[in-house]
């Protein structure tokens, strides 16, 4: 049981999702703020909760399957754990390559990795994504960035059929896929069009690998993408819990765990 819910076992009724700060939490439950820092840190694993800064928000688990925030939203979600995945992820791609980078934000710190990278060169990148096109634009010759064109999305990914009759021309050595959520069953999106569109890019292409940090396994969108075991690697980080890890090494090729970000060192004077 969660430190705070020992020390204050008669709580009200569950608060509605939304915000909620530390500073909130710890008048409420009567705890230290360490002991809500912690247990937010536990529920966030849990994927129960999202952590934001001096707070978190509650997940609605009735409003995942639909919920498409936008990319900007979503560029500070589990930040350091994303960068990581990114990290390991361009390790995987040699010069002289082509690959295609779905949308998300993990897909974007890639392209970045890669735009710093001449070793990479030569290399040919297909993307929808428009944060994706615009990170490698101007990084310099021997870069290839092939845009599919299509309708944007809220995420700032372009679907729908002109993206996907682009994709189905092209053939590609590798795919790296970010989702939107992960579970037994599969990847997921809450974007139908998007689902289509993330399907032609896996198809195009001779392997998959995934990026997705650990908050996004349980979360469930509206259309599946693929299954686990269509999954060649899975690039995730050390957040992911034990039980999740063993049910993707069922399926999925290769699971390879991104370092953990180094630890926030606590403030002068915290207990």
């Amino acid at each position: 049981m969660l430190a705070s819910l020992r020390a204050a076992p008669r709580l009200p009724a569950p608060p509605p999702p939304g915000p909620r700060g530390d500073a909130e939490l710890v008048d409420e439950l009567g705890v230290s703020d360490m002991t809500v820092r912690r247990d937010i840190t536990e529920l966030a694993q849990a994927g129960l909760v999202r952590r934001v800064h001096g707070g978190a928000v509650a997940l609605d688990a009735r409003a995942r399957a639909t919920d498409e925030p936008g990319f900007e939203a979503k560029q500070g979600w589990a930040a350091a754990e994303k960068a990581a995945i990114a990290a390991q992820a361009v390790r995987l791609i040699e010069p002289g390559q082509s690959i295609a980078l779905s949308a998300g934000t993990t897909t974007h710190l890639l392209a970045r990795e890669i735009a710093a990278d001449p070793a990479l060169r030569p290399l040919t990148v297909v993307t929808n994504s428009l944060p994706v096109a615009e990170a490698l634009h101007g990084a310099g010759p021997g870069l290839d960035v092939i845009l599919t064109g299509g309708a944007r999305t809220p995420s700032d990914a372009l679907v729908g059929p002109v993206a996907d009759h682009s994709l189905s021309r092209l053939r590609v050595d590798t795919a790296f896929l970010g989702v939107h959520g992960m579970d037994p069953d599969g990847l997921t999106t809450p974007n139908l069009l998007e689902a289509a569109t993330d399907r032609a890019l896996v198809g195009c292409a001779a392997r998959l690998i995934v990026l997705a940090d650990h908050t996004k396994w349980g979360v469930v969108g509206l259309a599946q993408i693929v299954a686990l075991d269509e999954i060649d690697v899975l690039v995730t980080d050390a957040g992911l819990p034990e039980p999740a890890r063993r049910a993707l090494a069922q399926h999925v090729e290769r699971l390879l765990l991104a370092p953990s970000p180094p630890a926030t060192p606590p403030a002068p004077g915290a207990p």
